[in-house]
C-alpha cells in the first residue's frame, strides 16, 4: 500500500506515528502565541506530515512550520472570543468517513492499529480534535471574508490587470446531457439473487460459515468485500434509508437481516456494533443481472427514444423528462453537473469514460450513438448524450469564462482579507518566540513586537 495516500488523504498531525521519536527527544517550547504554545515537537511531526505527502518547503522550514502554525492558533484564539464551534455530528461523520478509508485502504481495524502502534479509540479521538480545528478555522475565516461582493466592474478591471503572460489557457470545455434507459430485469433473476441471500442468511445464522467469508466472495460492494463486507461506523443519513432501517434495527449480532432492497441492488446485513447514534455492519450486495435479450430491448427503446428527437417529434430535454431513469439529471433537461466545480462545464478528462469517448467528437448541438456505461449506483444503462455545448480551447477572455475569472478574483479579494485581518491581530495577541527561533523571513513580520 502507497503509505503517501493515506497520510495525505486523512492527517494533519501525525504525532502517534512518532511515538518512539518523541519520547527519546528533549523537547523545547519554540514559540507561543496567546496561551498556546508551539512545541519542537510539533514542528518537526508537522515536518514529517510533509515528507509523507510528497509536499516541498520553500526557504527554512524551522521558519514556516511554526508560522503556520502560529497562523492557526490565531484563528482558534479569536473563534474562542466568537463563540464559534465545530459541528459535532459534522465532526463525527468526517472522522469515521476517514477511518472507513483508512480501514479500505489496509484492510481491517486490526491492521488500522498494528499500523499506527495504537487503538482505534485513541485515533479517532486524534481525529476529532484535528477535523473539529480545521472546521473552527474554516468558520472563522468565512467570518472574516464575510459576504464579499465582487461586482462585474471589479471582475473586469482584475482580468485587465493581469499581465498578458499571466493569463491561463483554458483546456476544451463541455456541458453535456443524457438520456439513459436501464434494461428490464426479470423477475426470476431477481428471485435467484433474493434465493442466494436467503441461503446466505440461513448459514450464517446456522454457524455453517463466517459472514465475512461469504461478503469476501460474493458481494458486488468490492470495497467492503475487501473487509468482509465492514462498512464501519455510519449514521442514519449516511445510508439509504431502505438499508438505514433494517441496520439501525438489528440487535443480535449472531442474526442476519432478511433480504433488503435498495437502489444499488439486494442486501443481507449483520451488526457488529452500536455505538450511540451510529452503527457498523457487514452486508452482502447482489445484483440481479439482464440477460443479452433484455439488453437488446433496452438497447432498442433507447433507439427508439432518440428516432423521437431525431424527427423533432420531441425535444431531447422532453425525452430526458418521459424516459431517462437517471433521477439525478432528469430534472435539469439531463444535464451533467461537475463536482469538481460546481458547474455543469467539464474538460473532457473529468467525463465519465464512457460518455467522454462518446462525446469526443461531437460538435455542439450533436447526439452520440447509444453506448453502455456504469451509473452512479453502479448499474448498466445504456445511453446516449448530447453536447449541449462545446467550448474550445482558447486564452482566458472575460466573455466566455467570466464565472472562472470572478473565482480567482474572489479567492485574491478574500486572502487579501484575511492578510489584514492576521496583520490587525498580530496586535493584540500575546506572541513570544524563543530567540534560537527568530532569524527568520516571516510571511508577517509582526510576530516579533
Amino acid at each position: 500500500m502507497n503509505k503517501r495516500i493515506v497520510f495525505s488523504v486523512l492527517f494533519s498531525s501525525i504525532a502517534s506515528w512518532m511515538t518512539s521519536w518523541s519520547a527519546n527527544m528533549i523537547d523545547e517550547v519554540a514559540w507561543v502565541v496567546g496561551d498556546e504554545a508551539i512545541l519542537l515537537s510539533d514542528v518537526e511531526e508537522y515536518r514529517q506530515k510533509m515528507r509523507y505527502e510528497g509536499s516541498s518547503i520553500e526557504g527554512d522550514p524551522y521558519c514556516y512550520i511554526p508560522e503556520q502554525l502560529a497562523l492557526q492558533k490565531l484563528y482558534l484564539d479569536q473563534a474562542k472570543i466568537d463563540s464559534i464551534f465545530a459541528d459535532d455530528k459534522s465532526v463525527s461523520n468526517q472522522v469515521e468517513m476517514r477511518i472507513n478509508y483508512l480501514i479500505g485502504q489496509v484492510g481491517s481495524k486490526e491492521k488500522v492499529e498494528e499500523y499506527f502502534n495504537q487503538d482505534l479509540a485513541s485515533l479517532r479521538e486524534e481525529l476529532t480534535e484535528m477535523v473539529s480545528n480545521q472546521q473552527i478555522i474554516q468558520q472563522m475565516q468565512k467570518k472574516i471574508v464575510g459576504e464579499a461582493k465582487v461586482t462585474p466592474a471589479e471582475v473586469k478591471a482584475f482580468f485587465k490587470s493581469l499581465p498578458a503572460d499571466s493569463i491561463p489557457d483554458i483546456p476544451t470545455q463541455v456541458e453535456v446531457q443524457l438520456i439513459t434507459v436501464a434494461p428490464q430485469v426479470s423477475a426470476t433473476a431477481i428471485e435467484n439473487v433474493k434465493s442466494k441471500l436467503r441461503e446466505f442468511k440461513e448459514r450464517v445464522d446456522n454457524k455453517e460459515t463466517e459472514f465475512s467469508t461469504l461478503a469476501i466472495l460474493y458481494s458486488e460492494d468490492k470495497e467492503s468485500a475487501k473487509r468482509g463486507g465492514e462498512l464501519g461506523f455510519m449514521g442514519k443519513g449516511q445510508l439509504v434509508h431502505e438499508f438505514a432501517d433494517v441496520a439501525f434495527a438489528l440487535h443480535d449480532a449472531n442474526r442476519v437481516s432478511k433480504v433488503v432492497e435498495t437502489e444499488f441492488g439486494y442486501h443481507i446485513i449483520q451488526l457488529i456494533e452500536k455505538s450511540g447514534d451510529k452503527v457498523n455492519v457487514r452486508h452482502i450486495l447482489m445484483k440481479p443481472k439482464s440477460t443479452l435479450d433484455e439488453q437488446f430491448q433496452a438497447r432498442a427503446r433507447l433507439d427508439s427514444v432518440v428516432g423521437l428527437v431525431e424527427k423533432k417529434e420531441l425535444t431531447f430535454e422532453e425525452a430526458v423528462t418521459l424516459y431517462s431513469v437517471d433521477k439525478n439529471t432528469r430534472n435539469c433537461g439531463g444535464l451533467l453537473n461537475n463536482p469538481k466545480n460546481g458547474s455543469s462545464r467539464f474538460e473532457m478528462r473529468d467525463l465519465p469514460q464512457e460518455v467522454a469517448k462518446a462525446v469526443y467528437s461531437l460538435k455542439s448541438g450533436e447526439v452520440s450513438r447509444p453506448f453502455m456505461m456504469i451509473d452512479s449506483k453502479g448499474n448498466e444503462v445504456f445511453a446516449v448524450a448530447k453536447v449541449k455545448s462545446l467550448l474550445k480551447a482558447h486564452k482566458a477572455n472575460v466573455e466566455d469564462d467570466y464565472m472562472a475569472i470572478k473565482a480567482a478574483y474572489q479567492e485574491e479579494k478574500n486572502a487579501e482579507l484575511l492578510k489584514n485581518w492576521v496583520v490587525e491581530k498580530q496586535k493584540s495577541i500575546y506572541v513570544k518566540i524563543d530567540p534560537k527561533w527568530q532569524n527568520c523571513e516571516f510571511q508577517y513580520p509582526g510576530w516579533i513586537k
